[in-house]
């Protein structure tokens, strides 16, 4: 084998030109399909980052009526569906890969909000739990967070972020002022903030309409106070902190199960469901996957073109060396010792185009994430695959060219001019 091996660098080495634009063929559909499925790659992992944020691997589970979010403001209490138990808690802290987990209640409010004459129109106001900000990884930029007292009380505070404090107190310092709540006066005794910022990365209109997630901001209030401005046992939502972006939906889906297990309403289409993130990134990948699919199959027709080139050199290669293997086969060489040897050399040829494709392929996806700014990510499986998928259109087109070459007669090759 190591001698083929050998030989067939010798062979190479000896026609260089040759040998270099009979594997252009294979360097070219190897280069653009290292290419494509690198822009591809790149581009699921932009499209995964946009909608769940950079390490945030929260998932939200929701009780919904049939594909829409529950509206309690507009439908009421649902009937049958309890309020979430601490044992029920703790079944969801057991699933394998969570991390953490909060319950909270929350309400889009148009115009509850305010201070002194500035709204917070299109606001949220959350019910949050003790835990709720450390699950959803915030932090506190000014001011407190809740207390055990704040619940056990009843007290009429409230945290503010980023960008509600900016919407009612525009640069002010709101810790220790005062909010309107449906009328209700809550004091400001904290601003919080995102421990890790992400800013999806906005390309076209489409991702803009795509991935803006802005808002007029959210108030948090302790979730004991929460009957005070809207209702008694109103179900609450659940947030889950899950060890990796990949468990986000397993995890989501068994906590839904979870609550789902509890419940018993009048309406079968009310349920808990989680918001599948990742499951919304995974359909826009496959919308933009089914295009790229095509180019693919499109480059690898060049490795068919190229795989045609290897065979037509190994012909003209066994018809320049039909003495050497005439007298190879006079001196005792069976006829799989020279079909090895010329299926090693065709092996050898397209694994070196190969290898120069893959180089040729990262050089090119760098180029066009420079030129179009597409964020690239190198696939070290798809580069190994493609080497050895090259290598292999160099054994099946040197099949027959080497099958010739160990079926010579010995006697007409040596006399072969």
């Amino acid at each position: 084998m190591f001698e083929n091996i050998r030989l067939s660098f010798q062979g190479i080495w000896s026609h260089k030109m040759r040998s270099f634009l009979t594997m252009l063929g294979i360097i070219i559909g190897i280069a653009a399909i290292i290419a494509i499925v690198s822009t591809i790659q790149g581009t699921n992992e932009q499209i995964k980052e946009n909608l769940i944020g950079s390490g945030e691997n929260t998932v939200e589970v929701s009780l919904y009526q049939g594909e829409w979010e529950y509206e309690m403001e507009y439908s009421g209490i649902p009937e049958g569906v309890p309020l979430i138990a601490d044992s029920v808690m703790q079944e969801i802290r057991d699933i394998e890969h969570v991390e953490n987990v909060s319950s909270y209640l929350s309400r889009q409010d148009y115009n509850g909000v305010y201070y002194l004459n500035t709204g917070l129109s299109g606001g949220y106001v959350v019910g949050v739990d003790q835990s709720y900000f450390d699950t959803c990884n915030y932090i506190m930029r000014s001011g407190r967070g809740f207390c055990q007292s704040d619940y056990t009380e009843y007290r009429k505070v409230a945290i503010l972020d980023a960008n509600s404090s900016d919407a009612l107190f525009q640069g002010e310092d709101p810790v220790g002022k005062t909010v309107e709540i449906q009328k209700e006066p809550y004091t400001v005794v904290g601003v919080v903030t995102k421990a890790k910022v992400f800013e999806p990365v906005i390309n076209s209109i489409e991702d803009y309409y795509t991935y803006s997630q802005e808002s007029a901001g959210s108030v948090y209030i302790p979730n004991t106070t929460w009957p005070t401005i809207y209702q008694y046992d109103e179900p609450q939502n659940v947030v889950v902190r899950v060890d990796s972006t990949d468990n986000m939906t397993a995890v989501g889906k068994s906590c839904a199960d979870i609550l789902n297990a509890y419940l018993s309403p009048k309406d079968d289409t009310i349920k808990y469901k989680a918001k599948d993130l990742l499951e919304q990134a995974q359909q826009i990948q496959e919308l933009s996957s089914s295009t790229n699919t095509m180019l693919i199959w499109i480059a690898g027709i060049s490795l068919i073109v190229g795989g045609i080139g290897v065979m037509n050199i190994m012909l003209v290669s066994v018809t320049e060396r039909t003495q050497e293997i005439g007298l190879k086969k006079a001196i005792g060489a069976r006829k799989g010792k020279i079909l090895g040897q010329f299926l090693t050399e065709a092996a050898v040829l397209t694994s070196l185009g190969g290898i120069l494709g893959v180089l040729a392929g990262t050089v090119l996806a760098q180029v066009i994430s420079y030129i179009t700014t597409t964020p690239v990510a190198i696939s070290i499986p798809a580069a190994i695959i493609s080497v050895l998928f090259s290598m292999a259109i160099g054994i099946v087109f040197g099949v027959f060219p080497s099958y010739k070459a160990a079926n010579l007669n010995p006697i007409d090759a040596l006399r072969h001019e």
